[in-house]
């Protein structure tokens, strides 16, 4: 089987191919994305805010002594080049699309995300033997304000995901951690990957443990009853556009597609 090696430090894990995952979150900026992502990662959430041009990170898992990884690609609300929107969205395996209760113009660039999202996807889907299902959440973040600030109806988010069952609707508020858990178990059942990816539901190791991380023998004895655990690569770096490109037209041509066939455009 084919395998993803990681490094870390001083440890090298290999995670085979086809458990590992990439994770696209979307939307306009000072939505909230990069302080869901922080909640996540790092159960922190940060006051202070920091425009994001593209920050990609990488968690891996042993689970039940079975390696994963989930790659999180944390885009800009700025979007200024939307040839490079549409490889991460191309790249992506779920996807979570975030807007804020309180401003109406960031809901409607979600509806404008979902709907490039099925398109583009089904253009890759059309080219190779992939299951039609693509997991989304469409996230309503910032419910910690008042009711009067609301923007965005209950109804309106859900009406969004109302005809697909490989897509849901939550409001979180990252600032207070509302919902935030519950989203991502929601979105990794959809995509049939383990709960204990959620992040309340594994134990966080750092790195100091890598070399022993995915020994099933792992020295956590202390914790009996825990067989899932999570580390967060911290020298990570996104794989470059070519990388990613590569990537995509192994898909395509996987299956004993032709090369002949019309390919999707990434412009």
């Amino acid at each position: 089987a084919m395998m993803k090696t990681m490094s870390g430090g001083n440890c090298t894990l290999n995670v085979p191919a086809k458990n590992s995952y990439r994770m696209v979150v979307l939307g306009a900026s000072r939505v909230g994305k990069s302080s869901i992502v922080s909640r996540f990662l790092n159960g922190r959430f940060e006051d202070q805010y920091t425009p994001t041009i593209e920050d990609f990170h990488r968690k891996v898992y042993n689970i039940r002594g079975d390696m994963y990884q989930l790659d999180i690609l944390d885009t800009s609300g700025n979007h200024p080049f939307p040839a490079m929107r549409r490889l991460s969205i191309l790249t992506g395996d779920v996807f979570i699309l975030v807007f804020s209760l309180d401003n109406r113009e960031s809901f409607d660039e979600v509806k404008r995300l979902q709907k490039q999202i099925l398109e583009v996807k089904s253009c890759l889907k059309n080219k190779t033997k992939e299951s039609a299902d693509l997991p989304m959440v469409i996230c309503g973040n910032k419910n910690d304000h008042s009711e009067i600030h609301r923007k965005v109806r209950s109804d309106e988010g859900e009406n969004l995901v109302s005809s697909d069952e490989n897509c849901a609707y939550f409001e979180v508020s990252a600032k207070k951690n509302t919902n935030v858990d519950e989203m991502f178990y929601v979105l990794f059942s959809m995509a049939k990957l383990p709960h204990e990816m959620s992040p309340s539901l594994h134990r966080k190791i750092s790195i100091q443990y890598g070399d022993t991380f995915q020994q099933k023998s792992f020295r956590m004895r202390r914790v009996k009853d825990m067989d899932a655990y999570g580390m967060i690569s911290p020298f990570v770096r996104r794989p470059s556009v070519n990388s990613d490109l590569k990537y995509i037209k192994s898909k395509v041509l996987r299956e004993g597609q032709s090369r002949e066939r019309e390919k999707c455009t990434i412009q």
